[in-house]
């Protein structure tokens, strides 16, 4: 092979390569699409930072009504392969709605695009079904000792303000057990999503991407070579 067709072959596969990473870059920040409404779901969760928690209330004169309140909220560190589709929280007993849990660990826990870039970047109200968000139904339960230190890792990850917060208040990991899930990502109502069918996708399609650098580097391999 000559020095000229050497040097072709390095400047393709370059360009090649370039256009690859481009190609795994997009899929990595890309918004599934409509039909896919588990991936959907699996994204926006690993998307936020925070969720509106609803709990059944048990204070005095409230008593049985809904109480939602904001909660930091992580499924993992921040990356394409950091999500793990579990919600994970960082609680204390002294907090209003987790007297409301002791009484009743029943929840819905409610997540939305509106507060990335997303959503502003296409200027769409937060009750747009085109801004996504996702309403999880399940309770809320204690980590064992072996899944807190996944929790610490996920949450300490996105909020390391947590880290210095009193230790005199008891703090502890849970996560949100999902039973039920609704998604509004596209107009026309409501999908139900199964947690079967939450868990076994990804947040972000990967798989294809990859697929498409390792089909272009035999590209490049074969360019060279010629």
């Amino acid at each position: 092979m000559s020095e000229c067709a050497a040097e072709r072959g390095r400047m393709a596969g370059l360009l090649l390569l370039c256009a690859a990473s481009a190609l795994l870059l997009a899929a990595v920040g890309a918004i599934p699409p409509p039909e896919e409404a588990a991936r959907m779901a699996r994204f926006v969760l690993h998307s936020c930072d925070w969720g509106a928690l609803a709990t059944l209330s048990a204070q005095e004169g409230l008593r049985g009504r809904p109480f939602a309140n904001i909660f930091s909220i992580s499924d993992g560190p921040p990356g394409p392969f950091g999500g793990s589709g579990v919600p994970y929280l960082y609680l204390t007993d002294m907090e209003i709605s987790v007297q409301d849990l002791e009484v009743n660990s029943n929840a819905s826990l409610t997540v939305s695009l509106a507060q990335t870039p997303y959503c502003r970047r296409h200027r769409y109200d937060p009750q747009n079904p085109l801004c996504a968000h996702i309403i999880f139904v399940g309770s809320i339960v204690k980590v064992n000792d072996s899944e807190a230190v996944l929790a610490k890792k996920a949450l300490f990850s996105r909020h390391p303000e947590m880290e210095s917060w009193p230790k005199d208040h008891d703090w502890f990991f849970a996560k949100f057990n999902i039973t039920n899930i609704w998604v509004l990502d596209y107009f026309g109502g409501l999908k139900i999503v199964t947690p079967e069918e939450y868990y076994s996708v990804k947040p972000y399609g990967l798989l294809d991407a990859v697929s498409e650098v390792i089909r272009w580097e035999k590209i490049r391999v074969m360019l060279m070579w010629k």
